[in-house]
């Protein structure tokens, strides 16, 4: 017999609005009403002020690690503009424009890095799962939000971002399975910024894309400029399209780059190097909707530093919120441990004792100042 062709395939690679502010006519043309482009671009200069002021909040001690986002935040914005208001943002740790953009509060991501939990505690209605710092775990729930609505009948669909470094974790590969072979809607979005903490791309993943780690799962995928606002749109408008109609996963690869350290506790001029940084800078997608605003004149000067004062407002009023928020109360932990609080952990919370007289106040002789758990919570 002769040797046939098991499995033939390609991967489309989209970039509409490229590094040097080029405009494809053809693809880009009523992707993006111009009025919403300027509330994009303001959305992702919000973000890119943010991380300035959170470095600065860090290197002062008035915050703990924090991760930038500078440079990626075309990648998030852009599905979080397409996605509908109820399906689910399932993020990592570097999706702050997304978060904003679904209506998170700017103070939410402050408090959470500032080590305060209630920042992590996001309302329902904005269906965005808490930061996921652990590295893959979050593609496992994107993946089991999306199955839960797909077998109570609703019309949900999952976006879940993860790192290039985590598509070597069982995690992914674990998500992916389930997701192909149940046929479950999950958008599984790859940042590939090129850097695993310290460990470059090639090291993760000797093929020549991310994307095809997808194919293997049977998915359909696409790589795209991940620094081009109308690329990762017209990405997310096929693969959640895709994921909506054929109740199917769908891979994108977003190729982007993080302009700053892993973290605030990170050193990269240790491991990158200087003339890659400043590359990829002139690739920002900030300076590009920009360039292609004023070629559009729908941006100026002007517009621009109206825009920095009404963020350095907004920003200062959002870091007011998390430093003054009041301290949290230490029954707390208890009344979120259970929607009914069993009778042994309630004893707990209302004497603040585990040991033999916590669990019989009675042999006090009088107990009544053990019911004000209020006036122990400084104590």
């Amino acid at each position: 017999m002769p040797i046939t062709t098991a499995f033939k395939t390609e991967i489309p690679r989209v970039s509409i609005l490229d590094e040097h502010a080029t405009f494809d006519e053809k693809l880009g043309k009523g992707l993006i009403p111009d009025a919403d482009l300027v509330k994009l671009y303001e959305a992702m200069f919000q973000c890119r002020h943010l991380d300035g002021v959170a470095f600065r909040l860090q290197r002062s001690g008035r915050m703990g690690t924090y991760p930038q986002n500078m440079g990626q935040e075309a990648t998030s914005l852009g599905a979080a503009y397409v996605l509908n208001k109820n399906d689910w943002l399932v993020t990592c740790y570097r999706e702050n424009c997304g978060l904003f953009w679904r209506g998170v509060p700017m103070e939410s991501i402050l408090l959470h890095w500032m080590g305060d939990e209630r920042g992590n505690a996001m309302p329902r209605e904005h269906h965005a799962t808490p930061i996921a710092v652990p590295i893959g775990t979050q593609m496992l729930h994107a993946t089991g939000l999306a199955w839960a609505a797909k077998y109570r009948g609703e019309k949900q669909i999952a976006c879940t971002f993860f790192g290039d470094g985590a598509t070597s974790e069982g995690d992914f590969h674990e998500a992916a399975n389930f997701a192909a072979n149940l046929d479950i809607p999950v958008v599984f979005v790859c940042q590939n910024n090129f850097w695993a903490i310290s460990v470059p791309g090639r090291i993760q993943c000797s093929a020549p894309t991310l994307a095809q780690r997808g194919i293997a799962y049977g998915m359909p995928c696409m790589q795209v400029d991940g620094n081009d606002i109308f690329a990762t749109v017209y990405a997310m408008k096929e693969a959640s399209a895709h994921a909506r109609k054929e109740g199917k996963p769908y891979f994108l690869e977003m190729v982007t780059y993080r302009l700053g350290d892993h973290t605030t506790a990170d050193d990269a001029s240790r491991y990158r190097d200087k003339a890659e940084v400043e590359a990829w800078k002139a690739k920002d997608p900030l300076i590009r909707v920009r360039k292609h605003m004023e070629r559009l004149k729908l941006w100026s000067d002007k517009k621009e530093a109206d825009l920095l004062e009404r963020t350095e407002k907004t920003v200062a009023e959002a870091v007011a919120r998390a430093e003054n928020i009041a301290a949290p109360h230490s029954t707390d932990f208890f009344n979120a441990m259970y929607q009914e609080l069993p009778p042994d952990l309630a004893l707990q919370r209302d004497t603040m004792q585990t040991h033999s007289l916590g669990q019989d106040p009675g042999q006090l002789a009088s107990t009544d100042h053990l019911n004000k758990p209020a006036e122990h919570a400084h104590h």
